[in-house]
This record gives structure tokens, sequence and C-alpha cells, in this order.
């Protein structure tokens, strides 16, 4: 089975290749290394390591914490597709077919960023509006978006009020970005976490952006 696992790191030489080692003494394979975030001597880093039959994830967090300065973050099973630099051929496949650009964004958005489902919705007089979720987005309402308009992508607090019971039960971390227009945005949650970073909120942020020119064009 895959997981995935976050950790962070002293950014120094030698460091990963330790921890791949430690990794490699329980029999785990290392699949993909993604860095997500750097600065300040640390390193943030993705990392999707397959175990073999019987052995249990927590040993996972035990081998990596073996090297010095290393801390795990966040464990969880992964079965997505291994594209974590996709964004052009997502921007592709939207401009397309933009008529359906929004069911192909929300999509495509949870395997870049390795969340769990992506949600547009809109805001106006007449009421809340989900404009496109990827199947694997809970079916909870939302009856409530106190944070729209949207003028910045930001990281959401998952136990605000508005966040539904179901979402807050799952420990789902939450960001959003504008689409185009403030009153317009794209949800991405990551039940179990863990938490977003600032490095990919900025990732989506850009994305966002990109679609939003593509699709009004």
């Amino acid at each position: 089975m895959s997981f995935l696992i976050r950790v962070q790191l002293p950014d120094t030489p030698g460091t990963l290749g330790a921890v791949a080692t430690a990794l490699g003494m329980i029999g785990a394979d290392i699949l993909s290394v993604d860095v997500v975030e750097r600065g300040g001597g640390v390193a943030i880093d993705d990392m999707v390591v397959e175990l073999p039959s019987g052995r249990l994830p927590d040993a996972v967090i035990t081998a990596a914490e073996s090297v010095e300065g290393v801390e795990v973050d966040a464990v969880r099973p992964y079965a997505g597709v291994l594209d974590t630099h996709r964004e052009l051929e997502l921007v592709e496949e939207i401009a397309a077919q933009p008529a359906s650009g929004l069911s192909v964004l929300v999509e495509g958005v949870p395997r870049i960023i390795r969340a769990g489902w992506a949600i547009v919705v809109s805001v106006s007089d007449a009421g809340i509006y989900r404009l496109a979720s990827s199947s694997a987005s809970p079916e909870a309402p939302i009856t409530d978006l106190p944070w729209l308009p949207l003028e910045r992508a930001t990281i959401l607090d998952s136990e605000d009020s508005w966040v539904p019971e179901t979402w807050q039960e799952l420990g789902t971390e939450l960001a959003a970005t504008p689409l185009g227009k403030p009153d317009k945005a794209l949800l991405v949650g990551r039940p179990g976490g863990p938490m977003f970073r600032a490095a990919e909120v900025a990732r989506l942020a850009h994305l966002a952006g990109i679609v939003a020119v593509v699709l009004d064009g």
C-alpha cells in the first residue's frame, strides 16, 4: 500500500538521503519526492512511499524520525496518480473544452496539490452556489460562506462555524483562491491533513489565475 508522508527536515546536504536510507531499512520503496516549501534552513517534503504487506504506517514515522532533526507532519494512504506538476497539461485540457472547464478543473486540482477534493463556489444576493464539484467532494450542504468575496488565496480556519460538521469530524484542512472574480472561488479540502503550506496556496492561486483567463477568453 502507498502512503503520502509529509516531513520537515533540515535543508542540508545528505539529510534527504539519510531519510531514504532509514525508510529503505524497513522495506519502504520511495515512489516520489516533491519539495513543498523551503526556507529558514528547513525543507518541507511530500514523499510517496510503498510499504510491504503487513508493515504498519507507524513504522514510517519511526524510521523517518530516527534521522536527527526530521519530523513527520502527517501520514495518510495515497492512491493518487504521481503527476505533481500537471499544471500545464490541465490548463491545456481546460482550454480544449471550455464549456466543461470548471468540471475539468475540480477533477484535476486535487491530483496536482494532493488534496482530497475541490469545489467551485460562488455567492450572490440570491444565495450560495456550487458551480462544480470533484467526484470525491463531500455532499454536505454549504449554507454560509462568510469569507466570500475573496480578494486573495488563503488558508481557511477549518473549525469556523460555517464549516459543515462532517468536514470538521474528518479534520479537513481547507484553502481557497479567487477564480476570476472575488465572488467566485476554488475551494479545496484535505481530509485528515496535513495543513496547507504557503507555497501550496501560492501554487493554487497561480493556477486559478491562469484558468480564469482561459475561461474568460
